[in-house]
């Protein structure tokens, strides 16, 4: 019996110290140790690619963001929002680009709601841009999976051009010019298609030293 319960507590004692070494070891000397090798290598990756303008944090470059008129009534929720012409417009968003709440519809390709949604879409951003719809691409009337995609195509940027430089009052050329120099290829020049990144194009927008 004696024999027993000492083993018993043998036992015990062995598990407590392994329990409390793998505590150390993977709960904070690892957690330190990648901290660490990201700060020292990774560090704009590792903050979450946050992009400052002015000495202030914007928003980051992996999450898309939407650029609207303020609301005439600050107070009413279901008042819809109004896309500010002078920006550049991202891709529609499922979460109104809130990276708390990320997700698609779940709506399939032959629901009518979507079917319906999208053709809404296409007239007013073909209205907004004044293009007609047979222009408008399809990241222009469809969200993300994520639903806060950062980027756009560049055929979305494209047709966006003409407003922007309107109501910036700027040469569609110079616009033209930070579409191009803000479009990424494929990563690793196969994987994906090339892209814009929002956030990045209207800060460069807005900067004269930019254009």
């Amino acid at each position: 019996m004696n024999n027993s319960v000492s083993n018993t507590g043998r036992l015990l004692v062995a598990a407590l110290r392994m329990l409390l070494a793998l505590t150390v070891v993977t709960g904070i000397l690892y957690p330190l140790a990648v901290t660490g090798v990201a700060q020292a290598l990774f560090q704009d990756k590792a903050n979450g690619s946050l992009v400052k303008a002015d000495g202030k944090e914007v928003g980051s470059s992996l999450i898309g963001q939407s650029w609207d008129l303020p609301k005439l009534n600050p107070d009413d929720e279901a008042e819809a929002a109004r896309p500010d012409p002078r920006w550049f417009q991202p891709r529609p968003s499922n979460s109104g680009y809130d990276p708390l709440a990320t997700g698609s519809s779940q709506l399939g390709a032959s629901d009518s709601r979507l079917v319906q949604a999208v053709a809404d879409a296409k007239r007013q951003v073909a209205e907004f841009n004044g293009v007609p719809e047979s222009e408008v691409p399809k990241d222009a009337v469809t969200g993300s999976a994520s639903a806060i995609d950062p980027h756009i195509s560049p055929e979305y940027a494209g047709i966006q051009v003409r407003r922007v430089a309107r109501e910036n009052g700027l040469a569609e050329q110079q616009v033209a010019k930070l579409v191009e120099e803000h479009t990424e290829g494929r990563t690793a020049g196969f994987l994906g298609e090339p892209h814009v990144n929002v956030l990045k194009l209207n800060l460069a927008l807005r900067d004269p030293a930019k254009r």
